[in-house]
């Protein structure tokens, strides 16, 4: 009788356990739009787990999560989780913080671990800054069908939501919008109301989503940035007031001189008052100075810039903040080259700035890291315009931060994810004057997704959902360059199931391909590379495959790398090569140890019942081909060019080899990829030489168009005679 007694005891205990693990009350810290977004998704995230939301400050026989009052000690973006007694108790040093600490809640409670298991955490942020560049899709700065056609998605209020979700969820903290004149899709000027091409109801329409977007922004802790290239005006303003404009640009083309007439420089300090009046959610604006400024000195442009949209934040009714993003040029054409005089000027307008009490510091102080391809090497070799002097970091500032803008024109369609490189890349910008990143593409926008075939469904809906990996790697690294790999290792078997756990590990090593390719391929702006179709500017400065004879000639990004030129020359003379030095046939060896790795490690993943998880296996395995194809004409491209210098028959014979081995990768490539991907606009094509606008937005890129070229590479090497 006592042991049943005892049995049934025990039972009841159990029970009481199970119904105090699903009933949860949660209690806000306050009822502030970010406090209530907290709780918003912790509800969301305990719902998905089956347990059950209580009212009110809970029971005894519930599970209590309390959001705490904002502790400013902890210092901002910071997060103490505590565990009690049935109680986890979160506080953040602000409410963004606050939030962070309920989203890292979140993550484990969708990975599975059950709430009375969650565990006590804290963590702060290493950079202040970790911001999005995006480019929307009207009136955008170059002009292409690739970046037209996200015109509807991105006029959608549910995309930004789920764009804003997925940036809180990784840390961002940011959101700067880039447009070449975007007043007129949100205020009719007071003084200039025919410069609007809207009527009210259209108007009232883009003033709607542009609120929803700032709104949704400040509820997730995001700030948002307005940041218009100058000198535009809207067609409308120029013909209703700008009777005899001392240039007539309606096109908005990018490289004339500067608008610097009186109407301009009111119409758009005007503007700029305007806009962060009527938009109180907005954070701040940005200056870009370069486009339709060509004429001008570098100081006219900071004279125009303080003006117009700095006089302007100072005649609206509040504080806001401001990206001032570095010139690149120091001469008086739109397209220079950098200067240490221009560095002093800039240095000296920035500090200006910082100092005015309507500007709400820092300053964010932005340059281009590595030009156009930050996805190249952790190594800051160059930026917008060439060389980077020490002139904004000695001595150390204290009105700006430096900001390094991210560019990413290297990989629109493919998946990517390199842990270990975007770690290299913080820890070489550790110094006290950074203050964080910009993270986007000026070619690309994430919004519609033109790359998936029809078919079975897949796990998800926008462009930038393909990518996830690329943004949670980017910006909880940002936050916090100590995030363990097993989180995002996580993230693949939440999604997948545990077969899909050695995807992390494959992506490091197979999408290192277009990093290893932009260290070894010099390049300057965007279209002078494009790594993820192995194409460059050629001769004529249009974007074709990089045929063996370019990859020969062309100098490297890294010092640490040589290119197959300067290689074949070294050895055919006898010199010794630098032991720390990365020659092109170490770099094949590289390329085919990893992606050899990759495709092992993705071999016995099935996909038949998952077509979401199919793309991810199969951008891992084109990741790889591309990196063994690479390989393959590395070594192709040193025998070649040793036959030519040294006339040994065996050289040519083994470059034929080896360019034959790359045409066979290239075809696993395309065999790969024409299933699965749709021929695909791209902005790249759309500056073509010797073809109309018209007709450029009309071609498309897939691997499987570029095979002719990739085959000519064949027949150069049986056609190659010695040179020297």
């Amino acid at each position: 009788m006592n042991t049943i007694r005892l049995l049934l005891s025990c039972l009841l205990i159990s029970l009481c356990l199970s119904t105090v693990a699903q009933r949860v009350s949660i209690q806000p810290a306050d009822q502030s739009p970010q406090s209530r977004y907290a709780v918003e998704q912790l509800s969301k995230a305990l719902v998905a787990r089956a347990y059950t939301i209580t009212a009110g400050k809970g029971s005894s026989n519930s599970f209590m999560i309390r959001l705490a009052p904002a502790n400013s000690v902890l210092g901002a973006e910071s997060y103490v989780v505590q565990r009690g007694a049935n109680q986890l108790t979160v506080t953040g040093g602000d409410a963004r913080g606050l939030i962070y600490g309920c989203l890292s809640l979140v993550e484990d409670l969708q990975n599975g671990i059950a709430l009375h298991k969650l565990t006590a955490r804290s963590e702060q942020p290493h950079l202040a800054l970790r911001a999005i560049k995006f480019d929307l899709p009207w009136d955008t700065y170059r002009h292409s069908y690739a970046l037209d056609l996200h015109y509807t998605t991105c006029r959608d209020t549910l995309y930004w939501r789920a764009f804003l979700d997925m940036m809180v969820a990784n840390r961002f903290n940011a959101l700067s919008l880039w447009n070449l004149h975007p007043y007129t899709f949100m205020i009719r000027p007071t003084n200039f109301p025919a410069a609007t091409p809207f009527d009210n109801q259209q108007l009232a329409e883009w003033q709607t989503l542009f609120r929803s977007i700032f709104s949704m922004a400040k509820a997730r802790a995001i700030d948002t940035y307005l940041i218009p290239f100058n000198i535009f005006t809207s067609p409308e303003f120029s013909k209703a007031y700008n009777v005899n404009p001392a240039v007539n640009n309606l096109d908005h083309r990018h490289f004339i001189d500067g608008d610097t007439s009186a109407i301009v420089k009111r119409y758009t300090r005007e503007c700029v008052t305007q806009v962060l009046n009527e938009y109180p959610d907005l954070t701040g604006f940005g200056l870009t100075l370069g486009e339709g400024m060509g004429g001008m000195t570098p100081q006219q442009r900071e004279d125009w810039m303080t003006a117009t949209i700095i006089d302007g934040m100072r005649l609206a009714n509040r504080k806001t903040k401001l990206i001032h993003r570095i010139p690149f040029s120091s001469t008086t054409g739109s397209l220079g080259v950098t200067s240490i005089d221009t560095e002093k000027l800039t240095r000296k307008s920035i500090e200006r700035e910082g100092a005015l009490d309507f500007i709400e510091g820092p300053v964010w102080a932005d340059l281009k890291y590595n030009w156009s391809h930050a996805h190249s090497t952790p190594t800051l070799v160059k930026v917008h315009g060439g060389k980077l002097y020490d002139t904004y970091f000695t001595p150390n500032p204290s009105a700006y931060k430096i900001t390094w803008t991210a560019r990413n024109e290297d990989f629109f369609c493919l998946r990517w994810g390199v842990p270990a490189f975007i770690r290299a890349h913080i820890a070489a910008n550790n110094q006290a004057y950074v203050g964080g990143y910009f993270l986007g593409s000026e070619t690309y926008i994430p919004a519609k997704d033109y790359f998936t075939t029809p078919g079975r469904p897949v796990n998800w809906t926008y462009a930038f959902e393909r990518q996830w990996l690329f943004y949670k790697l980017w910006g909880r690294l940002l936050y916090n360059p100590a995030t363990a790999d097993a989180v995002f290792n996580a993230e693949f078997i939440r999604r997948y199931g545990s077969s899909a756990s050695p995807l992390l590990e494959a992506y490091s090593l197979a999408s290192s391909t277009p990093l290893r390719l932009a260290s070894a391929f010099d390049f300057t702006w965007d279209f002078s590379l494009y790594s993820e179709g192995m194409m460059a500017h050629d001769a004529n400065k249009n974007v074709s495959y990089i045929s063996v004879n370019q990859q020969i000639t062309q100098p490297v990004l890294d010092p640490a790398y040589m290119s197959v030129l300067d290689f074949v020359r070294a050895t055919t003379a006898g010199r010794p090569i630098e032991t720390n030095r990365v020659t092109p046939l170490a770099l094949a060896s590289m390329l085919e140890t990893d992606c050899r790795k990759a495709l092992l490690l993705v071999g016995p993943i099935k996909t038949t019942t998952n077509r979401s998880l199919a793309y991810e296996v199969a951008d891992v395995k084109t990741w790889a081909n591309l990196g063994l194809h690479l390989a393959a004409k590395l070594r192709g491209a040193v025998a070649l060019q040793t036959y030519r210098s040294t006339g040994n028959e065996t050289m040519k014979q083994a470059a034929v080899q080896h360019l034959k081995a790359a045409l066979g990768y290239w075809d696993e490539v395309v065999a790969i990829t024409r299933p699965l991907y749709k021929d695909m606009p791209l902005v790249h094509l759309s500056e073509q030489k010797g073809s109309t606008p018209a007709q450029n937005d009309k071609l498309r890129f897939h691997w499987a168009y570029l095979r002719p070229q990739v085959a000519a590479d064949v027949t150069v090497a049986e056609q190659a005679q010695p040179t020297e």
